[in-house]
């Protein structure tokens, strides 16, 4: 039996997740939790095998927690779910210590192979992205300026170009107004822009997000 967290800030998401899992005889999911310091905490104490774990959530959010769970729990493997697609985001989660990336867009059947690959050691990405992940690396020629961004930086930034404001955005992070702004003000200096506008363009110039069809 393969026990399952299931750790996503949303409640629909979650519900949904575990009515697929639950049917699954193979499966048992131990617990539901919305949010990576939740998370954290209760890996330590009940060491699931499999946690599916979302990137963007407040607090420390998923990538952080992530980053946790490996260190305190040897026996526990994270399956990171992100809305994320393209560079640097992919990398960024499997460098943290994550076993698995699923888009929060894959099919159910993506989902459940991905947990028996993981759960017998094996690492799984889904093929379009691993091919991406590989082809950034291998290509020294393209030079993402989002790789230098510390893991709250580029979250920050994901919010921003989301349209996002600065309160909200520190209220999702329990973060003040004045350290996002400080981030915010940091990565400015490091892409060398000046505005949320210019940061928002240079994320879609180099496709760390999409223009909506």
């Amino acid at each position: 039996m393969i026990r399952i967290l299931v750790v996503d800030d949303h409640d629909l998401v979650r519900t949904g997740i575990c009515r697929i899992l639950n049917d699954i005889n193979d499966f048992k999911v131990i617990g539901e939790l919305g949010s990576g310091e939740d998370a954290v905490d209760y890996c330590r104490k009940k060491t699931p095998d499999i946690v599916l774990m979302d990137i963007d959530m407040p607090g420390i959010g998923g990538l952080e927690a992530t980053r946790k769970v490996i260190r305190f729990c040897d026996d526990t493997r994270v399956i990171c779910l992100s809305a994320h697609k393209l560079h640097p985001m992919p990398s960024k989660i499997m460098k943290a210590g994550a076993f698995g990336f699923l888009t929060k867009d894959a099919p159910h059947h993506e989902m459940i192979n991905a947990i028996y690959k993981v759960n017998s050691g094996q690492k799984y990405i889904a093929p379009e992205i691993a091919q991406q992940i590989a082809i950034g690396e291998l290509d020294v020629s393209v030079q993402n300026p989002f790789d230098q961004l510390s893991d709250r930086e580029l979250e920050i930034a994901m919010w921003i170009t989301k349209g996002v404001k600065v309160t909200e955005i520190a209220k999702r992070l329990n973060l003040s107004t004045k350290t996002v702004n400080t981030y915010r003000y940091r990565m400015f200096d490091k892409l060398h822009v000046d505005s949320d506008v210019e940061l928002t363009h240079l994320a879609l110039r180099h496709k760390l997000i999409q223009t909506s069809a």
